[in-house]
């Protein structure tokens, strides 16, 4: 028959002792590291650490980095965790170049400003120089270049600023594909149509139309073309209805373009 080990609670109590040193020790451990967690929490929150080092900026072609910078407020020196994206989105979009931003967060120390500038759709000559003109009327007096770019129409002529936005307003519509078609624009205002223009385009033809309903209108325009015989000039109407008129006749047009003028 087998005997039982007896231990004594004298041998016992030493090896209770031991385990409960260690437990304790472990959860002194734990909250020693909980408390230096949060000291290294407040110390990088108050110190240059978590200060912006860097501000990306993506979409931007007419206004500077620099410009950028300036609107949203944002400096080496602001608190990451302080951002409030909405309001920097906001101060940007103030300025009329600006058509929306999108402001994000990227850690440990970068900020990321993504927008989007109302397109280009023309530029105004003046003083030798050639300034963008974007969708809204607006023109970048800041931008000027000394060559035109060639990458969007020539508007002339424009000296109503009401007739300048319609003008751009038409011309935001349009696809770019026509655009790019497009050289210049002049505006030839008559006692009955103050709203006349002429076009001239990049394939060598010219069109007679209105500012009204332009962008609807000049739709029409690639399919007309497609259908006239190679090495046909002229002028393409797009008035009431729309019609080709080749150079040689276009001293006989007088009173079709009587009618155009009073739409």
């Amino acid at each position: 028959m087998s005997q039982k080990k007896i231990v004594s609670i004298e041998d016992r109590i030493p090896k209770l002792k031991q385990a409960r040193k260690k437990k304790a020790n472990r959860r002194l451990v734990f909250y020693l590291s909980i408390f230096f967690f949060l000291i290294s929490i407040i110390v990088y929150l108050q110190s240059p650490l978590s200060d912006v080092k860097t501000i990306n900026i993506k979409g931007n072609e007419f206004l500077s980095d620099n410009e950028v910078k300036d609107l949203s407020g944002l400096t080496t020196e602001t608190n990451i965790w302080s951002i409030n994206g909405e309001r920097i989105s906001e101060a940007i979009a103030e300025n009329p170049i600006v058509d929306s931003v999108d402001v994000t967060r990227e850690l440990p120390r970068t900020v990321k400003i993504d927008m989007k500038e109302v397109n280009r759709v023309g530029y105004m000559r003046q003083d030798g120089n050639y300034y963008p003109i974007l969708g809204n009327g607006t023109v970048l007096r800041t931008a000027g270049q000394q060559v035109n770019r060639g990458d969007a129409p020539l508007l002339l002529d424009f000296d109503e600023e009401d007739k300048l936005h319609s003008m751009t307003a038409e011309l935001e519509k349009l696809p770019a594909s026509i655009l790019k078609l497009i050289s210049e624009i002049y505006w030839v205002p008559t006692e009955k149509n103050t709203n006349k223009i002429m076009l001239y385009m990049n394939d060598g033809f010219m069109v007679d139309g209105t500012i009204r309903d332009f962008a609807e209108k000049m739709k029409v325009y690639p399919s007309i073309v497609s259908q006239l015989e190679e090495g046909s000039k002229g002028i393409i109407h797009i008035g009431v209805g729309a019609y080709f008129e080749a150079f040689d006749n276009a001293g006989s047009q007088e009173e079709e373009e009587q009618q155009e003028d009073t739409e």
